[in-house]
């Protein structure tokens, strides 16, 4: 599909404009934190612990005084690093396996699915959570172990992909002329198997984000006193009763930017193939 073409069919999707707007949103409070937040985010102020909303602190504080809209803006660059670092890892993984798998056929492929489904078996935060219980709690713990867990469906798209195309006509013309083994998949086949990882990996970020929130939530996440959306909704928690703003804030940080690339994923998915917008 030429880009022209895809970028045409895209734009016309409202829905997927909008996700991408507010992805780009994103992008561009993260990487201007240190301009955009007020205050530090670590620092303590316990003349202005709990102080609900207000012209100083725009979404109040938390129970050691320390600016709620500057650590939620500090949060996103947390939230986006490990979407993307996960993600990436996730689909390095599954485009290798999945290429290996449909590439070859037979016996390879039996196995390696095999792998595939025996990583299925097991329930992915459950077993995010044991191995973060393990190791040492890090942001960096959280992207690898997230990044090794979540590559099964990537490796099945390309799978599925690689089946087709080593059937195609110009695939088995370069394999005549002698083309090999890893220059039939790389220059051949893996370009035209992208369309659907860009959509797994867009709504990959998503999960991802959501995963570490959670686990930050349950204190087995990025550490305090680093700022993460997930962190602070635990202090929330604790305080539900009277500091609405702890909760409501960083979980509407987190379900706007989830929306915006399911949004985003969702307008790839049908600009790259339209027949599937009913």
């Amino acid at each position: 599909m030429k880009k022209r073409e895809f970028w045409g069919r895209f734009r016309r999707n409202k829905m997927a404009m909008a996700g991408l707007v507010l992805v780009l949103g994103m992008f561009a409070v993260s990487l201007a934190a240190p301009w955009l937040a007020p205050y530090d985010p670590s620092h303590i102020d316990l003349k202005a612990v709990l102080m609900p909303p207000s012209p100083e602190h725009p979404l109040g504080t938390d129970p050691l005084g320390r600016d709620v809209l500057s650590r939620i803006i500090y949060g996103a660059q947390v939230s986006l690093k490990v979407g993307f670092v996960a993600v990436g890892l996730a689909t390095l993984i599954g485009l290798i396996i999945g290429a290996i798998a449909g590439f070859y056929g037979g016996w390879v492929d039996f196995w390696l699915m095999r792998l595939v489904d025996l990583m299925l078996c097991f329930p992915s935060f459950f077993l995010i959570l044991a191995v973060i219980a393990i190791l040492e709690p890090s942001i960096w713990n959280i992207m690898v172990v997230i990044g090794l867990t979540s590559w099964m469906g990537v490796a099945r798209l390309v799978r599925a992909e690689f089946l087709s195309l080593r059937e195609r006509e110009f695939v088995i013309a370069a394999r005549a002329l002698g083309a090999s083994d890893v220059r039939l998949m790389m220059r051949h086949m893996l370009p035209n198997a992208l369309a659907p990882v860009m959509v797994s990996a867009t709504l990959g970020v998503a999960g991802a984000i959501l995963t570490e929130s959670a686990l930050s939530f349950l204190g087995l996440g990025v550490q305090p006193p680093t700022p993460s959306w997930g962190n602070i909704l635990t202090a929330g928690k604790d305080n539900i009763e009277i500091a609405w703003w702890l909760s409501l804030f960083p979980g509407l940080a987190i379900l706007i930017t989830v929306m915006s690339y399911n949004l985003l994923g969702e307008g790839i998915r049908e600009a790259v193939d339209p027949r599937l917008k009913e």
